[in-house]
């Protein structure tokens, strides 16, 4: 073997030796996935301690699947880290229907028959609802989802326009798909204790069309700003989102204020001429543990145009007996999907997918 010959074999060998010493310092330096959720969730852990709530017993996480959801008497379903962007409605069913049937067979499973579910988040919130109402069918009457973070935003917008503090501004009603194509009802809205030429006493109210004489404004500027947020996933952010998932669950246990207006995601019965089976943000009041559809409320129809463009990306029925014309070929896949009985899904076989995975409640 001649001597440049063997220099060259050396330096071969060098240059594969230094590429695997290189390889293995970056397997070093790279954290597991699942290790980092579950240190993220130990963070979390140490971080609620540390407010030493006096209605706080203890705090503890689960990375386990099958243990998920035990006993729990309220359940909060928000965004998943391994969402990825989707653009259209099929897609999105597919993407979102695997984890809500695990969540749906692990809530009627290991969860008290009492539990209460939220869902909220920025993305696909009607369609989480119904979904998981579709695979925890004995405990879909508990499942809801939360609109007051578009109610707090429209009313943030408005309170700027007026000079005013949103707290002053209430009954605005969020129709529709909470994190999709939605109506901004303002027809009921009132502001309390406006500084104007007209004051009275602190319950002393005036409907909020009569003080923005921009009607232009309204239409355009203010819709503009919530497609806006919605469009860029902005809206809903961390302190939005723990408020209003915290308010909607005082209402819940405790009741809404008399005389106010919530806006929640709920199962369709028909009310408003809205299609039946399907989750809809529409006006209720929360009292004796449960809500009330405000039916009763006049003035507030909605034209036929607004229905269908909200029901466009949210007509999925959970019921299969439904008879109302679908608006679009994901409603009918998903309408073939059977709704389930109490059974393991897939058994094992489909469990094996999240072996391992973060589960948080």
């Amino acid at each position: 073997m001649t001597t440049e010959l063997m220099m060259v074999i050396v330096q071969e060998n060098l240059g594969a030796h230094i590429e695997k010493e290189q390889e293995e310092e970056a397997l070093k330096t790279c954290i597991n996935p699942l290790q980092q959720a579950e240190e993220y969730l130990k963070s979390l852990v140490v971080e609620t301690q540390d407010l030493a709530s006096p209605v706080l017993r203890s705090v503890s996480i689960c990375t386990k699947v099958e243990e998920a959801f035990c006993q729990a008497h309220v359940i909060v379903v928000l965004d998943e880290s391994t969402d990825k962007e989707v653009f259209t409605l099929e897609d999105c069913l597919r993407s979102r229907m695997p984890l809500c049937r695990l969540y749906g067979y692990l809530i009627e499973k290991n969860a008290h028959e009492s539990v209460r579910v939220i869902v909220g988040g920025k993305t696909s919130v009607n369609l989480k609802t119904v979904l998981l109402m579709r695979y925890a069918p004995r405990i879909a009457h508990n499942i809801i989802a939360v609109a007051l973070g578009v109610e707090g935003e429209a009313k943030a917008i408005l309170a700027r326009k007026l000079k005013t503090a949103p707290l002053y501004i209430k009954d605005v009603i969020i129709w529709g798909n909470i994190s999709g194509n939605n109506y901004v009802d303002l027809r009921k809205t009132r502001v309390y204790r406006y500084e104007s030429a007209i004051w009275g006493p602190l319950h002393y109210s005036r409907p909020l069309l009569n003080l923005i004489f921009d009607s232009e404004w309204v239409k355009r500027e203010f819709v503009a700003t919530l497609k806006n947020l919605t469009a860029t996933r902005r809206q809903f952010g961390g302190i939005l989102a723990a408020h209003s998932i915290a308010t909607t669950l005082k209402y819940w246990y405790h009741g809404s204020p008399p005389g106010e207006i919530v806006s929640l995601g709920i199962l369709s019965e028909g009310q408003f001429g809205i299609p039946k089976g399907i989750d809809f943000s529409m006006p209720v009041k929360f009292e004796n543990g449960t809500w009330v559809v405000l039916t009763d409320l006049k003035d507030i129809e909605i034209s036929e145009q607004i229905m269908t463009r909200m029901t466009s990306t949210i007509s999925l029925p959970i019921t299969e007996d439904s008879q109302e014309e679908q608006v679009s070929d994901a409603a009918d896949f998903l309408n073939r999907i059977p709704q389930t009985t109490f059974e393991k899904p897939q058994s094992l076989e489909f469990l094996n997918g999240f072996e391992g995975k973060t589960v948080e409640s």
